[in-house]
């Protein structure tokens, strides 16, 4: 994951000589997670309920109580919502703003693109963009409209969202990966630039706000219903 959120959980392993940190983003992530290329992935959320098989730890991902600050969709104002543009790096964002758009906004069809992510806002056509990471956190715009996408969510539920986990396939050896991966992450604090807004270490509201989600992208058509991995 390139971004300096989720940093402080990959930072450790990237000094672990036994260890070979593939950088990307989640998306891309995911494809070669799928392909058997990957013992563990720091990657969207959604992917764990997508395919059967995985095994995720329940202790450490990317997760916020209130605002995220480094997941914002910039809407422009006082318009029929009809394009969204989204982050091309984003699958957990993506499922959350279509359940926001049908939920808050109120949006029963719209058309959706992919996009590369950028600091402008207003450089964009459409009429949501959907920015996450080192982008969501700077963007800026001087005409659309702000929705922390942890902050709509929390105001929906009254509930905390996971965005990241650690998911391994199952040709891992997931009690040695597992094992690696709470080695790395350490036990202090884990912070960065979202101060504080975003936390790592999970805990049962997390889990509560995981379960929920998942239910309502199932819901949705946007996750496999039934699908449950196994935590560790």
């Amino acid at each position: 994951m390139p971004y300096g959120v989720g940093e402080p959980l990959v930072r450790g392993l990237a000094d672990d000589p036994e260890v070979q940190l593939v950088r990307d983003v989640p998306r891309a992530l995911i494809g070669q997670l799928r392909d058997g290329h990957l013992d563990a992935a720091l990657v969207s959320s959604i992917e764990a309920f997508r395919r059967p098989g995985y095994v995720v730890l329940d202790d450490l991902g990317i997760a916020c109580r209130t605002q995220a600050r480094s997941v914002r969709a910039f809407v422009k104002p006082g318009v029929a919502i009809e394009s969204v543009g989204l982050d091309d790096g984003s699958e957990t964002s993506v499922a959350l703003l279509r359940i926001l758009l049908a939920r808050r906004f109120g949006v029963s069809s719209c058309a959706f693109e992919r996009i590369a992510p950028g600091l402008d806002a207003d450089a964009y056509p459409h009429d949501v963009v959907l920015l996450i990471g080192d982008c969501g956190l700077r963007a800026t715009t001087r005409t659309r409209e702000i929705v922390d996408l942890g902050t709509a969510w929390h105001e929906l539920t009254g509930m905390s969202f996971v965005f990241a986990l650690w998911i391994m396939p199952p040709h891992a050896d997931h009690a040695a990966v597992a094992a690696c991966l709470r080695r790395a992450a350490g036990s202090g604090e884990l912070r960065d630039a979202t101060n504080g807004a975003i936390h790592y270490r999970l805990d049962g509201d997390d889990r509560r706000g995981l379960e929920r989600f998942v239910a309502e992208a199932s819901a949705g058509g946007l996750a496999a219903p039934g699908v449950l991995p196994q935590a560790m």
